[in-house]
């Protein structure tokens, strides 16, 4: 019997280190998904838990949350419960389709590679999956969340898969080729199905692959279904009986809507292992067009994760842009000129200051941070028809730091009385105050300077409901998150929201305590053939002040700030709030940023490539334009799918910088920068390059813990978060605490 495990008896946060590190990614990422929306305390269900190491993680990592792992089959309860032993860990027998708890008493439902079961061995019914569905969200008390991770359907449409011929002979499933299986799985797909008729699927066989490879014509649903279980073949004559794609993403949006959930995230995963692997030189996917032409189809996602939360009755569910408004007066568009090159430069700003309070705890040996959940944020969703590289849809509720705005009061009365609308948090819970660095989230477009204050107070266990005046009809509420956990979150794709990262690494690092493990895409750097010369961060930062801009009498046209009525609707589809916002979005281009953090490897030390710009927003604040900035570009609307934006990016890159690209790595989720002022959101990426010509010499090429180590200097939003999370990746804050 394996001995319990018990964190505070092997070494507290060092053993929450070595306990991460002994998962694999695909745990890694399901804790993590899930405890960025959970309260870490209550009652949570980890449906389907298998052999119960899922289970035991959320247990071990989190002791104030008792987790009860379900299964349909007792012998695999019998095994998780003599295996896995925690005073708040426990397995129980039960139908994950029928009603397993009492109503209205768990805190979190897991789902995690689960529901597609209950379609497969239901006889291929999705609407099992629906009603399963239906029998949790009863389960969940009010605020409690849902979270689901499975497969997702890529949606409708005939593509073309290209598969290869040549790597393997032979017809059983073990040595076949890929091109030999998928014709296999046409047969044998469904098998579960009476009707030997209706199992397997029809595909066509189309002239024009490359050599050893053959081109099929099939449904995108069934491309998805083949690729994702293609090198599953020890378990062959289980996969052919499920079915992975039950639903599409607006499906389980729609049903999680339907159902009283608000969705608090909807995000495909691509593993990036399985990616590089698995698709990559391997399969390829194109999309035919009427004229013969084919355009290239981003690989399938390789998981989904949808998160909902359950809202009390009246509250609402989803918020959508419903019309035009007048203008409302409250954002200002400013126009500023370039004085050497007479370009004229937007800039949209809103009256006031805003603080970003994050309260933080220490309990167990770690850090807690307090955050809100659920605040509604309309104008992330302003711009549905403009479709994120990688299909993620922008919640219309997000989880955020507190904020107050600047009033005549000293700022510590103003947090003080923040922090009072919660009973947990009184005058006498308080321990002190610090500011922390300002920055400008996006300097390109926004006159936003982003001030933070980080407030130390008692542990707390923090689930009220905000009494704020939003507007809509939520405020959201206050939780506690571990903070290294919310990172970790944050490199997956579950939080999005820039500042409460980046206060939560001024937290960890402005203490001395490392950040913990990277669960993101690794990044690979070999020693640059063509070495950058490596430059003071230090020097650069002192380099001579310049002011280059004036104030002009007319924009370039870039920007637009319009005005519009978001309503918020509850699960009836009724309207429950109405408010009109203004927001600020690019006339000509899309909502879409990308990110990068040119990356080197020289004499043993990464170096990262700064661009030294000038930028009104920089002026505006400190009197100089000079402003060290992460390379950015807005991607037109035209360019859709991830392959195609990132060799967009890397085309600006050879062009405009003189870099060649050798590869791209996911640093970390998406984010918004603003969600208060504009729909952007960006992606950001690290970019192992080559320096092509005297072009690449534009760049200064710094060392990377330098980035780290001088952080207030740097006030570009952008640069702020690629540098620290690129640190991160690369584990350099790991080799500070042990240096």
């Amino acid at each position: 019997m394996a001995e319990p495990y018990d964190l505070q008896h092997r070494g507290g946060q060092s053993a929450y280190d070595r306990y991460l590190r002994e998962m694999d990614a695909s745990m890694r990422q399901k804790v993590a998904l899930t405890a960025a929306h959970l309260l870490c305390e209550g009652e949570a269900a980890d449906m389907g838990m298998g052999s119960g190491s899922g289970s035991f993680a959320l247990a071990s990592l989190y002791p104030e949350l008792r987790v009860i792992g379900v299964d349909v089959d007792p012998e695999m309860v019998h095994r998780a419960g003599e295996r896995y032993q925690l005073p708040n860990l426990s397995f129980v027998q039960g139908d994950i389709a029928e009603r397993c708890f009492e109503t209205g008493t768990l805190e979190a439902i897991l789902d995690s590679s689960v529901l597609h079961h209950v379609t497969s061995y239901g006889g291929y019914d999705k609407a099992r999956a629906v009603a399963a569905l239906r029998a949790q969200v009863d389960e969940l008390a009010e605020d409690g969340v849902l979270v689901l991770r499975d497969f997702v359907d890529p949606g409708p449409g005939t593509v073309w898969l290209e598969l290869p011929l040549t790597d393997g002979s032979g017809d059983a499933v073990e040595t076949c080729s890929t091109a030999a299986l998928f014709e296999r799985f046409a047969r044998e797909f469904r098998v579960l199905l009476p009707n030997p008729s209706e199992r397997g699927f029809a595909f066509e066989r189309v002239m024009g692959a490359p050599a050893g490879f053959q081109r099929y014509a099939v449904s995108h649903t069934i491309a998805a279904e083949f690729v994702l279980r293609k090198d599953y073949r020890e378990s062959w004559a289980v996969e052919v009986r499920e079915e992975y794609t039950y639903a599409t993403q607006s499906e389980l949006e729609e049903t999680f809507t339907r159902l009283g959930l608000r969705v608090l995230a909807s995000t495909p995963i691509h593993n990036p292992w399985i990616v590089a692997n698995r698709f990559q030189g391997k399969i390829r996917l194109f999309r035919p067009g009427p004229d013969g032409t084919a355009a290239p189809v981003d690989f399938p996602a390789t998981n989904f994760v949808i998160v909902g939360q359950r809202v009390p009755a009246g509250q609402g569910v989803s918020i959508e842009e419903d019309a035009p408004h007048p203008p409302l007066g409250f954002l200002e568009l400013t126009h500023h000129r370039r004085v050497d090159d007479g370009r004229v430069y937007d800039l949209a700003r809103r009256p006031g200051v805003t603080f970003d309070v994050l309260p933080w705890f220490r309990r167990d040996g770690q850090l807690h941070v307090l955050a809100r959940r659920g605040y509604p944020r309309p104008i992330l969703r302003a711009e549905p028809a403009c479709p994120t590289p990688d299909g993620a849809r922008a919640p219309s509720y997000v989880t955020e730091p507190l904020n107050v705005l600047s009033t005549d009061e000293p700022l510590g009365t103003s947090v003080e009385r923040l922090l009072a609308e919660h009973e947990a948090l009184g005058p006498d819970q308080v321990f002190g105050m610090e500011e922390g660095d300002r920055y400008y989230p996006s300097p390109g477009g926004l006159q936003e300077e982003v001030r933070s204050v980080l407030v130390e107070v008692a542990p707390v266990n923090v689930g009220q409901r905000l009494r704020g005046t939003s507007g809509f009809s939520t405020s959201g509420v206050v939780r506690a998150i571990e903070a290294r956990q919310l990172l970790r979150a944050a490199q997956v794709g579950g939080l999005p929201d820039a500042r409460l990262e980046l206060l939560t690494y001024e937290l960890l690092l402005g203490r001395g305590v490392d950040p913990g493990e990277w669960i993101g895409e690794s990044i690979a750097l070999d020693e640059t053939p063509t070495k950058p010369a490596a430059e003071s961060l230090v020097r650069l930062l002192a380099r001579p002040h310049r002011r280059r801009f004036q104030r002009a009498s007319s924009g370039s046209g870039f920007l637009d700030v319009r005005a519009a009525w978001f309503v918020e609707r509850d699960a009836s589809g009724e309207i429950v709030a109405r408010q009109a916002r203004e927001l600020v979005t690019p006339a000509r281009l899309g909502p879409i940023t990308v990110a990068v953090a040119p990356l080197a490897r020289s004499g043993g030390r990464v170096l990262i490539g700064l661009d030294d710009d000038d930028l009104p927003a920089a002026q505006c604040f400190t009197g100089n334009s000079e402003l060290l900035v992460a390379p950015a570009w807005r991607v037109p609307r035209e360019v859709s799918g991830m392959a195609r934006t990132r060799a967009f990016v890397g085309g600006r890159m050879r062009e405009e910088l003189g870099l060649v690209c050798d590869g791209f790595f996911e640093l970390g989720g998406r984010y918004h920068p603003s969600a208060g002022l504009t729909p952007e959101v960006v992606y950001p990426l690290a970019a192992r390059v080559r320096i092509e010509g005297e072009v690449g010499l534009r760049l200064h090429w710094v060392p990377l813990d330098e980035v780290v180590s001088h952080r207030a200097g740097l006030r570009d939003g952008h640069l702020r978060i690629l540098g620290l999370r690129a640190a991160h990746a690369l584990g350099l804050f790991a080799e500070r605490a042990t240096g």
